[in-house]
């Protein structure tokens, strides 16, 4: 049974020989998602739950809304993600003379782990009419990374610097425009 605080102190002790000892972590958590719904809830609203913050570690709960989306950004930090509950779809860029392409994308169901590197911009999609709930695991303090962040608007990829409060704000805005439609 998936516990928080022993899957945090797994997580404490695994960042110390690296991503793939991590991923090891998450994975194992991941694959018992009944589990992780009973100790860390059903998903009610989106956003993004710390569970765990220091400078070299930090253990996010995401609820992504329903057909939810959000920009392309970079971490500058590795990541590990595992769904416990819906799909998320990643889509990678790569950086080119004057702005972002696509090079790449990955769709992650119940069960599924991903690795981003300290370089890799990406965005993700939730396809689906519910809620999606993800552990994402990150080799640094995901709030105050070691150099700023950027994040691309969708339409024209311009870059500019990202901002928590503003994602926080995507994160409302997505369940409020699905909770609109739900109950029209």
């Amino acid at each position: 049974m998936f516990d928080k605080d022993r899957f945090v102190e797994n997580c404490r002790e695994a960042v110390k020989d690296g991503q793939a000892a991590v991923r090891d972590v998450v994975t194992e958590a991941v694959s018992d998602p009944r589990g992780v719904i009973s100790a860390l809830g059903e998903a009610t609203q989106a956003g993004i739950t710390p569970l765990y913050r220091d400078r070299d570690l930090t253990v996010l709960n995401f609820t992504w809304a329903p057909c939810m989306s959000l920009m392309p950004h970079d971490h500058h930090m590795f990541a590990v993600i595992g769904i416990y509950s819906g799909r998320e779809d990643n889509v990678f860029w790569r950086r080119n003379e004057d702005t972002i392409e696509a090079a790449g994308a990955k769709s992650l169901g119940v069960g599924d782990v991903a690795t981003l590197g300290t370089n890799i911009i990406h965005s993700v999609l939730n396809p689906i009419g519910k809620m999606t709930t993800a552990i994402h695991v990150y080799g640094g303090d995901f709030f105050d990374p070691p150099k700023p962040r950027s994040e691309w608007d969708h339409e024209t990829l311009t870059e500019s610097p990202w901002d928590i409060d503003k994602v926080r704000a995507r994160f409302r805005e997505a369940e409020e425009r699905f909770n609109l439609h739900a109950n029209a």
